[in-house]
C-alpha cells in the first residue's frame, strides 16, 4: 500500500493494527477488542484528514498508484464483454489511447480512454497516458463507428495532457484534438463523460465533450497542471499549492462553476482503497445517464450538448 504525505497518521495506524494481529496469531491471545477498537480509529482518522484535503492534496489523490486505470473500468464494468479495438488505420495503434465494444447490464457501449498504465513498464509503453495525434484520431474512429451503429458512447478521461513532442506536433497533435471537439458535437449517439483522474488541457478535451460529464470526487481537471501553472506564474514548482487553489480545479470548484453535471462520490479514503466501491459507484451513474438520454431525440441531444458548452465562461461583448 502507497500511503500519500498526508496519509501518515493512517500509515503509523494500520501498521499498528497489522503488529497486533500478528501478535495475537502468534501467541494465541484474543485481540479482537483492540483490532475492532483499531479498525473504528482507522476509520475515524481517515474521514477526518479526506474531509478537509486542501486542492493540491485532492491533486495528489487523483495521481495515487494504486487507483485503478482505464482498462480496469472497462473491464469492471462490462459483463464480462470488453473487446478493445486497435489503429486509427493511417499511421499506428496508439497505446496511450484504448477503446471497444462492451455491454453494459446488457446494453451495447463503445468505451474510449487514456490508459497510463500500472508499473514502470507499462508506463512507458503506454506513455504514461498522453496520447500522439494518431490516438485521438483512433477515438474519432471509434466514436463515429460507433454513431453508425447506434451505440452510446462512454469516455473515461485520465491524463496529465496530450503527448508534447516535437513528433507529434508534426502529425498534427493541435489539429487531431480540434478535430475531435468539433465532431463530438455533431454525433447522434448519447455521450458520456467520467474524470477518473487527471484531467489536463486539451488532452482530457479530445474526448471531453459529452451529454454528461462527471467528476469521481478526488479528481481535477484543468486548462494546466499546477505545477506547469506554478513554472509560468512563478518560474517554480514550488508554488504548486497555491497554483492549485486558484486553478479552482477540483470537482466541488467545477460543479459549483456549472463546468460539469454531477460528482461521483468515491469510497472513503478514495478510489484506490476500494476498488469494487469505485466501480459500481460509475456503473451506477452511467446507467441513469444512458437512461435519461436515450429519452431524447438525437437532434434534441445535440442541441442541449451545444448549449450546455456555450454557457460555459465570461466574455465581455
Amino acid at each position: 500500500m502507497v500511503y500519500l504525505d498526508f496519509e501518515e497518521p493512517i500509515k503509523l495506524l494500520e501498521e499498528q493494527l497489522e503488529k497486533t494481529r500478528e501478535i495475537a496469531e502468534n501467541s494465541g491471545i484474543d485481540a479482537s477488542k483492540s483490532v475492532k477498537e483499531l479498525e473504528r480509529t482507522i476509520a475515524k482518522t481517515r474521514k477526518d484528514i479526506y474531509s478537509k484535503l486542501t486542492a493540491w492534496q485532492k491533486v495528489q489523490v487523483s495521481r495515487h498508484p494504486d487507483r485503478p486505470y482505464v482498462l480496469a473500468y472497462m473491464n469492471a464494468l462490462s459483463d464480462n464483454t470488453f473487446v478493445e479495438l486497435h489503429g486509427d488505420r493511417n499511421v499506428k495503434d496508439d497505446k496511450a489511447m484504448v477503446g471497444g465494444l462492451a455491454k453494459v447490464d446488457g446494453k451495447p457501449v463503445m468505451f474510449i480512454g487514456q490508459q497510463k498504465g500500472i508499473n514502470a513498464k507499462m508506463r512507458l509503453y503506454r506513455n504514461f497516458g498522453m496520447a500522439n495525434p494518431e490516438g485521438y484520431r483512433k477515438a474519432l474512429r471509434l466514436m463515429q463507428t460507433a454513431d453508425k451503429f447506434n451505440i452510446p458512447i462512454v469516455c473515461f478521461v485520465d491524463t496529465p495532457g496530450a503527448y508534447p513532442g516535437l513528433e507529434a506536433e508534426e502529425r498534427g497533435q493541435g489539429e487531431a484534438i480540434a478535430r475531435n471537439i468539433y465532431e463530438m458535437f455533431r454525433i447522434k449517439v448519447p455521450i458520456i463523460v467520467v474524470i477518473i483522474g487527471e484531467g489536463a488541457s486539451g488532452g482530457a478535451l479530445g474526448i471531453g465533450v459529452g451529454d454528461r460529464v462527471f467528476m469521481m470526487e478526488y479528481t481535477w481537471y484543468s486548462v494546466i497542471s499546477p505545477e506547469s501553472c506554478s513554472s509560468i506564474l512563478f518560474r517554480t514548482w514550488d508554488e504548486k499549492e497555491r497554483a492549485a487553489e486558484a486553478l479552482k480545479l477540483t470537482s466541488g470548484d467545477m460543479l459549483k462553476n456549472k463546468l460539469i453535471d454531477a460528482v461521483i462520490p468515491e469510497p472513503e479514503g478514495g478510489a484506490h482503497t476500494n476498488h469494487e466501491q469505485a466501480f459500481a459507484n460509475v456503473k451506477a451513474a452511467v446507467l441513469k445517464a444512458l437512461a435519461e438520454l436515450e429519452k431524447l431525440k438525437p437532434e434534441k441531444r445535440i442541441d442541449l450538448r451545444i448549449g450546455k458548452f456555450e454557457k460555459m465562461g465570461v466574455f465581455n461583448d
